[in-house]
């Protein structure tokens, strides 16, 4: 492990942010054990399985979505890192803002990578931008030397759409495998949503990543600001003047616009203030204690198994203020989390956390449902295939956990050996 730190530190660019990539590490570290908390399956009358969760049973561990519940962070850090890279690549003019808005993080120097060096963007990682192309200098037909856009795009398009197809041809083998073997349609579908769960977000993020060159060219907390009135408004549609549920769906992508225009701003100093942070923090809080409180919106800020309302099917008001809270968090610990980052052992974590981003976001479920699948011929199974309806369920499933995670670093060995580390993209800000 000493030998794996002093090597990655050696090869990561002086001028990197380590606090942005601990950011993304930390959300997906909180999106993963929060799913593996609470995904929970119990049986019915005739050995017929069903989606549940311990949340719905034992409301008092509501709190745990309070603290695992990290989208918001990882939609501002691609905000953020997407930005960086369209800049950096396209060099468009008025990339940078006036000086009114604050202090401008550096633009990172385009080159050619060395091949001693190893890039911290790994193909899956949501933070990879088009560096190397970059490096090639002015394309023809271009004004200026002005990378395309078009081209930033499709090759981030084309990571993080990449790993979806090994995901959908593993599951749709284990569920023709579960119809031979006799599995009911029902149980076949409870065991491969989880599994496929994940794609929601991909498309989600897939869709702002799109769109980034275009949210580039507006102001992005004016983007933030509408965004969250979107929101607002649908929320009131649906709950004061009962507009249809569908019409909820609008959030999903407006919901996420918030966190990842933030990102956006940040990328261009206008969050550099310490007060904007702590304004986001409680603003935030308040919102999100306002709503649950005197408004009726669910506590939990996860979906909970047959609730009639979610805070995050789709995205509420309340997780929205939620999230925005997390932002505030997330820009006051950033410098900290950058200075922690000087210890090799806990940078070469965080960066081979970095590396295999998507990966591990794509199929930490499938690793939970995988062994769920394995374990249904074993009848109840503590922790695993179990009613989550007593606190002794989550010290079993808490025993599951290292399973689950030696089942998904399989599953990401390859990504991250792949990957090098030279991410010019989250260059120091």
């Amino acid at each position: 492990m000493a030998s794996l730190a002093a090597r990655i530190g050696a090869t990561t660019p002086e001028g990197r942010d380590r606090g942005v990539d601990a950011l993304r590490a930390l959300a997906i570290v909180g999106v993963v054990l929060g799913h593996w908390l609470v995904t929970a399956w119990d049986r019915g009358a005739a050995g017929a399985v069903h989606l549940s969760s311990p949340l719905a049973h034992l409301p008092e561990f509501t709190p745990m979505s309070w603290v695992l519940q990290t989208l918001a962070v990882f939609f501002l850090v691609g905000g953020y890192a997407a930005a960086r890279g369209l800049r950096s690549a396209a060099r468009v003019p008025g990339s940078r803002p006036r000086k009114a808005h604050g202090p401008v993080p550096p633009e990172p120097e385009i080159r050619r990578p060395e091949n001693h060096e190893m890039e911290t963007r790994g193909p899956d990682s949501p933070s990879h931008a088009a560096g190397p192309v970059a490096a090639r200098g002015p394309r023809r037909g271009t004004a200026s030397g002005a990378y395309p856009s078009g081209i930033w795009v499709r090759a981030r398009m084309g990571r993080l759409l990449g790993p979806v197809v090994p995901l959908a041809l593993v599951w749709a083998g284990i569920a023709v495998g579960m119809a031979l073997r006799g599995s009911s349609a029902g149980t076949i579908r409870v065991m491969v949503l989880p599994a496929i769960g994940p794609l929601w977000f991909l498309a989600v993020f897939a869709v702002l990543t799109a769109a980034t060159p275009l949210l580039l060219r507006a102001h992005p907390v004016v983007i933030a600001a509408v965004a969250f009135a979107v929101v607002l408004g649908v929320d009131l549609a649906r709950f004061r003047f009962g507009a249809p549920a569908w019409t909820g769906w609008a959030n999903l992508t407006a919901g996420w616009l918030v966190p990842y225009a933030l990102g956006i701003a940040w990328a261009s100093g206008l969050l550099a203030s310490r007060r904007v942070a702590a304004a986001l923090l409680i603003g935030g809080v308040a919102g999100a204690a306002l709503l649950v409180g005197a408004f009726g919106y669910p506590a939990s800020m996860v979906g909970v198994t047959g609730d009639a309302a979610s805070n995050l099917s789709p995205p509420s008001l309340a997780v929205v203020c939620f999230g925005l809270a997390q932002v505030g968090v997330a820009l006051l610990v950033r410098a900290p989390l950058a200075r922690l980052m000087r210890r090799p052992r806990l940078w070469a974590v965080v960066a081979l956390a970095n590396l295999s981003a998507m990966t591990l976001f794509l199929w930490h479920q499938s690793a939970v449902s995988a062994i769920a699948v394995a374990a249904l011929r074993f009848g109840d199974v503590p922790g695993l295939l179990a009613t989550p309806d007593e606190p002794v369920w989550l010290l079993h499933r808490l025993a599951w956990i290292p399973v689950f995670a030696a089942v998904l670093a399989l599953a990401c060995l390859p990504g991250s050996t792949r990957g090098r580390f030279n991410d010019r993209v989250s260059s120091s800000a």
